[in-house]
């Protein structure tokens, strides 16, 4: 089975992402990025896929996938259950990690790290317990406590010689072919002319099926219909442009590819609890504090 892209968003202002999700999420699912990605889970037992290794997990699972790695952990509870806050997630690029070891080169361990990671790369789950608090605190740090947070991370793993690949090494990586896959298609399409004007029925056709062929597709891959997963690209890349840019609310409405100041409104509100005006000003009071 081909896996599904994840496009993964990394603010202007950013070197990388880190977060939390619970379990299930619309990303917890067999899927690839061109980023690497540190994995670590919090709670719940289960089974791990990283290319064509599968192998149990449990609370302290840590993992290093690299680029196009397809992969997914599978949590074993029922069918109404939910795992609150069950991965934490870091993702970045090699990019970031080469300006980073041109700028202090200590950190070339890091960078001989990431490269044994092409394959999956699993440390003892007692490393992935006690880097757990830097992972955690880490989703939410801002200026240069994000930075000292991720090097004190790096440090960690890049001094474990406890560390397996997990892929075969006749594993193949093919992103050329996952890619050529219909959703994935569909997904690249959306987020190339996000600002542009996306109708359901125009990607329908693009794709050669029906509007009720394609809803059904399309929810079955994303978990969401196509109006709100569009909606939620939309309201992320606003965001942005309200904590990264000076561009007026009016302004960014448009940018986004909404047509409809109102609606604009009407749907940042119902994602963030606020207009977007507050939003900015939260976030300006917030790096204000922060540099006090």
């Amino acid at each position: 089975m081909n896996p599904d892209l994840e496009v993964v968003h990394t603010r202007r202002d950013e070197t990388f992402r880190a977060w939390i999700h619970d379990y299930p999420h619309n990303v917890a699912k067999w899927h690839f990025h061109p980023e690497y990605e540190i994995h670590v889970i919090s709670a719940s037992t289960g089974k791990f896929f990283v290319g064509d290794y599968i192998g149990p997990f449990a609370p302290g699972n840590i993992v290093i996938t690299g680029p196009n790695l397809p992969h997914n952990w599978i949590s074993e509870i029922g069918a109404d259950e939910r795992v609150p806050s069950r991965d934490m997630v870091l993702q970045f690029s090699r990019d970031a990690v080469q300006q980073m070891v041109a700028a202090f080169t200590e950190l070339q361990p890091v960078l001989t790290m990431i490269d044994d990671a092409s394959r999956g790369l699993q440390f003892p789950d007692h490393v992935g317990l006690s880097v757990s608090p830097l992972m955690s605190e880490l989703a939410d740090a801002h200026g240069c406590r994000r930075v000292e947070l991720l090097m004190a991370l790096f440090d960690r793993l890049a001094s474990c010689s406890e560390r397996r690949l997990l892929a075969g090494p006749s594993y193949h990586i093919d992103a050329q072919r996952y890619m050529s896959s219909t959703i994935n298609q569909v997904l690249s399409y959306i987020q190339q002319n996000l600002p542009g004007t996306l109708r359901e029925s125009d990607v329908a056709d693009l794709v050669g099926m029906s509007v009720s062929t394609f809803t059904r597709f399309f929810r079955r891959h994303t978990g969401s219909t196509f109006v709100q997963y569009l909606n939620r690209l939309r309201l992320n890349e606003a965001c942005e442009l309200l904590m990264c840019s000076t561009l007026s609310v009016t302004e960014i409405c448009y940018r986004v590819g909404f047509n409809n100041l109102s609606n604009f409104n009407r749907q940042f509100r119902a994602m963030k609890a606020m207009p977007p005006s507050k939003f900015r000003a939260l976030h300006q009071l917030n790096e204000q504090m922060i540099a006090a």
